[in-house]
């Protein structure tokens, strides 16, 4: 095996698993709650929506913190190193507090912006209030992971997600149901399942923290000050990924918004997809990561032609592992669906847009590896916040509205003009990357 080789598989694996992982908690709870009808799946998928705007939002600054740990391991700057790491659990510690404010104070002021149904802004409610404690250990657990990463121990994040996973489907099992003594507890108990995972989620990886420091004879620097850049650059790294990821989760969160306006069967086939949709992109997600931190490595030594040609092997493995991975799908759309007890009419529109997901993943997994890895391990994440920006609320959005509202489309069809936004950004963005412009090095 080449060392491009090793090197990626020593980063994207370990984090292709952990992300698969970390998707199966949705899959895991909407399986069991689809147990329990639509109204449940369609509370749950809300929730997962809202949610998706604190997760771009924390993700943001794990790759910020990443981008900085991977440029200064690379030039041996290991003091920068850590107060990058400081900087970036203190932002995410408040961002999660701000969030965790909004969940639980106002839960069902936020359902209301999604849908009308009484039933499912009552069980949304719930569930809400609960999950919502389980943001900052979220928080502090990925920028924990990012440090994890650059410093090769990408296992520790994967091994402490697997006891997660374990944790939140036996409580799952136990508390929605009301197994061995347990009195059944429906979207109650799915909520305290993915707190309490969560909760032991954070608490491995920091045990695996300390033990990393230990074997590799590290010692923590307790500062914020940074001496290479200044916390003005920091801002001018993070920003601009925090506004275009909160536009784009909140173009997502206006999506969803016009399927629940589309009729409660239409709402509940798209949120029946959406876990295995992040499933399967948390198949590949691993790529993305190892491309951040190996190129980011070579733009902190200056080896810039090193940083393009690894880009390119990564994008090329991205793409081949997209078609095959889409191809799977294709051919077990339909047995996924028939896994939840709802209509026969919601497990069809499920299928048909998993099916058109599948066509469409190829561009979603290479544009994830160019934004989310390659194009910001320079650091200028502004031109990323343009192509996003103008893709969601300048393509993928008015799409969306005219294909609903203007043409009367189902959701299949709806969903399919929307995601052509996909093609705008690889153009763009393989455009930015043949130019070069983007390797800077901190």
């Amino acid at each position: 095996m080449s060392d491009f080789m090793k090197s990626l598989s020593k980063i994207a694996i370990p984090v292709t698993l952990q992300s698969m992982l970390q998707a199966s908690f949705s899959i895991i709870d909407q399986i069991m709650i689809g147990q329990l009808g639509e109204v449940n799946i369609a509370a749950v998928g809300l929730y997962g929506n809202f949610s998706l705007v604190f997760s771009v939002v924390i993700g943001s600054v794990g790759t910020v913190a990443g981008i900085l740990i991977a440029q200064f391991t690379g030039a041996d700057n290991e003091r920068e190193a850590w107060c990058s790491l400081n900087v970036s659990l203190l932002c995410g510690a408040l961002l999660s507090v701000l969030f965790l404010l909004a969940a639980g104070g106002f839960p069902a002021q936020i359902l209301q912006l999604y849908t009308a149904d009484g039933r499912i802004q009552q069980a949304g409610t719930v569930y809400f209030k609960t999950v919502a404690l389980a943001y900052l250990p979220m928080a502090l657990s990925t920028v924990l992971s990012a440090w994890l990463r650059c410093k090769e121990h990408a296992a520790i994040p994967f091994w402490a997600s697997l006891g997660a996973v374990a944790a939140n489907t036996g409580l799952n099992y136990l508390l929605i149901f009301g197994k061995l003594g347990f009195a059944p507890m429906g979207v109650q108990g799915a909520a305290i399942a993915t707190l309490v995972s969560q909760m032991l989620n954070f608490l491995l990886i920091l045990l695996g923290f300390v033990v990393c420091l230990r074997r590799d004879g590290s010692h923590p620097l307790w500062t914020l000050h940074f001496e290479r850049i200044t916390l003005r650059a920091y801002g001018g790294m993070i920003l601009p990924i925090l506004l275009s990821e909160f536009l784009w989760s909140l173009g997502q969160n206006v999506e969803s918004a016009v399927y629940g306006h589309l009729g409660t069967a239409n709402l509940a086939a798209y949120t029946l997809t959406c876990p295995i949709q992040s499933l399967i992109v948390g198949a590949l997600s691993g790529l993305s990561a190892a491309a951040g931190v190996m190129v980011g490595k070579h733009l902190g030594k200056k080896t810039y032609d090193a940083a393009y040609g690894d880009a390119r092997r990564i994008m090329l493995t991205g793409l081949v592992g997209a078609i095959g991975v889409a191809s799977l799908l294709v051919l077990f759309a339909g047995a996924y669906t028939n896994l939840y007890r709802v209509d026969a009419d919601v497990q069809t529109l499920g299928k048909a847009l998993l099916v058109v997901f599948a066509l469409y993943a190829p561009v979603k997994v290479e544009n994830m590896i160019l934004s989310g890895g390659i194009l910001r391990s320079g650091g200028n994440t502004r031109v990323i916040m343009i192509i996003d920006t103008i893709g969601t609320w300048g393509i993928g959005i008015p799409l969306c509205l005219l294909a609903a509202f203007g043409l009367h489309w189902g959701i299949v069809g709806v969903y399919a003009l929307l995601t052509t936004e996909e093609i705008f950004r690889l153009a763009v963005s393989l455009v930015i990357f043949k130019k070069r412009s983007w390797m800077i090095s901190l």
